[in-house]
């Protein structure tokens, strides 16, 4: 059989394989149903805050899910993240795990983990009938330690990983109907000071009564985003090249390094009120729509901002102002440049000073 040639655009494919795959370490481990719950117990295996309100399983799929475990059945393997300290962070798997949780145990304290209050009962078991309404107490002690000894798969990314590989493997594994957010995703990698910080700034007072957003959007970090693009646009903008996501991680993962916490909160506390003031308290919402356009309201904020930092007077433009027609053509469809990026925010400069 003859080799087909290597055209020239491949002809650094294995090269650029070899590169790719030095940033991803891994490893594999089995675990017995014990002891992945008293991992989960103890914090060993951790559920992040922004995994906990993501246990969705109806009783019946999870009692589908256990009864498939007890039958042998072949379960996907759980994926992990090792965080420093050696803690073991869900990156996949979370109903399955919680689920495991929910069933075994009946301790308060571990079950607050998932959100709930009492062990699951059994229900709606198709192959095993007898099992339904019971829970793990009520089961004989010979299948509760059948149950308990079944192994699980776990593959753990290594803290060798790159970050980025990390974002990655979070984005690809959770791509089913509880998928979290680029800005979740980042909460559960770059936890830390400036990832509380973020959290603590999205909840001030001015800040969400400026920005309106769809109800679906409320619980699922938009508006920490919202103050990462805040601040990664302000201090950071000249390194933007289009790419918004990749732009806030590198922002994320290496703001935290030289950054003055007290005068950004004492600026953006400042910015937001400013802002609320040009808009008589109201959402920043153009004529027609019910939700805020967030890149026009964060060209705004920013340009506040920088007016603050520089110690000028903020002015408060035109009642007509949030239409003006520069603003919105910098803002519109297609404004994922750093040209435009700059643009509406000059443009936002100007507003606030004449």
């Amino acid at each position: 059989m003859r080799t087909m040639p290597i055209t020239d655009e491949l002809a650094n494919l294995e090269e650029q394989l070899l590169e790719e795959r030095k940033k991803v370490d891994v490893s594999s481990h089995d675990f017995s149903v014990r002891e992945l719950v008293r991992m989960l117990s103890e914090s060993e295996l951790s559920i992040t805050p922004e995994y906990q309100r993501k246990y969705r399983w109806k009783p019946a799929v999870a009692s589908t899910f256990l009864e498939s475990i007890l039958l042998g059945l072949p379960i996907p393997p759980i994926f992990v993240a090792t965080n420093s300290g050696f803690e073991w962070e869900v990156v996949d798997g979370l109903q399955r795990l919680s689920t495991l949780l929910y069933f075994v145990s009946d301790d308060p304290a571990a079950l607050k983990i998932i959100n709930r209050r009492h062990p699951l009962a059994l229900e709606d078991l198709q192959k095993l009938s007898q099992l339904n309404g019971k829970r793990y107490r009520d089961l004989p002690p010979n299948i509760q330690r059948y149950f308990g000894r079944q192994p699980l798969q776990v593959i753990s990314l290594t803290d060798k990983s790159d970050k980025s590989v990390r974002f990655d493997l979070f984005e690809r594994l959770n791509a089913g109907s509880v998928a979290l957010t680029p800005q979740e995703v980042r909460a559960c990698i770059y936890r830390g000071q400036f990832n509380d910080f973020l959290e603590k700034l999205s909840e001030d007072m001015s800040f969400r009564a400026l920005l309106k957003v769809q109800e679906s959007n409320r619980h699922d970090g938009t508006f920490a985003e919202e103050v990462l693009k805040y601040f990664a646009y302000k201090n950071s903008a000249a390194t933007f090249d289009g790419r918004v996501k990749e732009f806030l991680n590198i922002y994320m993962e290496t703001a935290s390094n030289e950054f003055d916490y007290t005068a950004e909160r004492d600026t953006f506390q400042e910015a937001t009120k400013k802002l609320l003031e040009a808009t008589s308290g109201e959402p920043l919402i153009r004529r027609g729509a019910n939700i805020t356009p967030r890149v026009q309201f964060e060209a705004c904020l920013v340009g506040v901002a920088k007016l603050i930092e520089e110690g000028r007077e903020v002015l408060i433009p035109s009642d007509d102002w949030i239409h003006d027609p520069e603003l919105l053509e910098a803002s519109k469809g297609g404004s994922n440049t750093r040209q435009r990026l700059e643009r509406r925010i000059n443009r936002a400069i100007q507003l606030f000073t004449t």
